[in-house]
């Protein structure tokens, strides 16, 4: 009965993990001497691993010298947390310090031919990112106790989420007070120099008539 009443809790809990955490696999193609850019919002103390690789658009064959491409992770501050200069794969890993937008970037060089690439790109942050397989075999434990591992990642992560959030939200607030103060104080000062221009539109034309002697 117990084991019963546990499968709905994981489903949902599983369900709720893969919406807070982010798996992006994608196949795009990219033009030589073009650069295309992906980005992914990335909270702080987020394990977070990609995998790419270039096709090869001969298989069997060594893979052509042009089908080469330079790869760079950055963060929303510009820091570096990957370079790979003329790759045709790679991978990296990392726990993200910054919160915000990371940005990984790929460039391929320029050729006399125009070259059509085709790259595999493998993005997971969050619970999806920590390798589960070589978890289980390290701690030689069985698949329920797997499960309930992945069950305590996912309400941890869950936790940060609401957190985050939660800090989110109160950024916007502050950002959203901040904007109306500073509307109210440029619609009073607008309010104002259009008063004046006003009265000196009105002292003027008092004094021109008051000299052409029409009032």
């Amino acid at each position: 009965m117990f084991g019963l009443s546990l499968q709905p809790l994981l489903l949902v809990l599983l369900v709720l993990g893969l919406f807070l955490s982010t798996i992006e696999s994608l196949r795009f193609e990219l033009q030589s001497g073009h650069t295309k850019c992906i980005a992914e919002d990335i909270k702080s103390n987020s394990l977070t691993v990609g995998k790419y690789n270039v096709v090869n658009p001969h298989e069997g064959q060594p893979l052509p010298d042009n089908h080469r491409v330079t790869v760079r992770v950055t963060s929303s501050f510009g820091n570096n947390y990957h370079y790979g200069d003329r790759v045709a794969s790679g991978q990296f890993a990392f726990t993200a310090v910054e919160a915000g937008d990371y940005m990984t970037c790929f460039w391929a060089s320029d050729h006399n031919l125009q070259t059509t690439l085709t790259i595999d790109f493998d993005w997971k942050t969050g619970v999806a990112a920590k390798d589960w397989s070589s978890v289980a075999k390290k701690g030689q434990i069985d698949v329920m106790e797997l499960e309930l591992k992945k069950m305590y990642e996912t309400v941890s992560s869950i936790h940060d989420e609401m957190f985050y959030l939660r800090e989110r939200e109160e950024e916007m607030q502050d950002l959203n007070r901040t904007t109306e103060s500073r509307m109210f104080w440029f619609g009073l000062l607008s309010l104002v120099v259009c008063l004046s221009v006003a009265s000196l539109q009105l002292w003027h034309l008092k004094n021109f008539f008051e000299k052409k002697k029409l009032i």
